[in-house]
């Protein structure tokens, strides 16, 4: 299974920020692939490909940083790209996390990935929503200034999730995401 650990929107923090990305969706280019707003998360570890046999105890040590962690405040706030504005393949939404609390999870369930046994990818953790997905390297100065000025409802994250992804599955060949264990934060 490909999978990564995430923490998900609530319905109406989805809802407000696909208010403001809508219009923006019927601008003909190209070169930008909008996300669905069903596959909105802020990705804490990206795991790839993960044999059945090792997900068990992943499952369990993922419910156990869960359990560690207090819920905290979130907000879907500004925009940037990756690499970079002027050579963007990604553009995302940013996250304010006043507590640093994501930084921290990131950290933990890297940790809880690779107590099992699983190798974690990635670089260093931006907590981001991803907005489009562009086709070549581009400049998405304007797209930016454009997101740069959302500020979307400050919500409460209480979970944790285990997302399965099966590329090519979705709408328009694009991922399908399916939740394989969702844990609550206790601490």
């Amino acid at each position: 299974m490909r999978l990564f650990v995430a923490v998900v929107p609530p319905i109406e923090v989805v809802e407000d920020l696909n208010e403001f990305v809508e219009p923006r969706r019927e601008h003909p280019d190209d070169d930008i692939r909008w996300a669905s707003d069903q596959h909105w998360h802020i990705t804490l570890a990206f795991l790839g490909d993960v044999p059945d046999w090792k997900t068990e105890e992943l499952e369990e040590r993922l419910e156990s940083a869960a359990q560690r962690q207090k819920p905290f405040e979130l907000q879907l706030t500004g925009a940037g790209a990756f690499p970079g504005v002027p050579d963007a393949r990604v553009l995302y939404a940013g996250v304010r996390d006043d507590s640093e609390s994501l930084k921290h999870l990131s950290m933990t369930t890297r940790a809880a990935a690779s107590r099992a046994g699983v190798t974690v990818e990635g670089r260093k953790f931006t907590p981001h929503v991803t907005l489009a997905r562009l086709r070549r390297p581009i400049d998405v100065t304007r797209w930016v200034r454009v997101f740069d000025t959302y500020d979307g409802p400050v919500w409460t994250a209480g979970s944790l999730r285990l997302i399965e992804s099966r590329l090519g599955e979705g709408p328009g060949h694009s991922a399908a995401y399916d939740t394989v264990g969702e844990w609550d934060f206790l601490g």
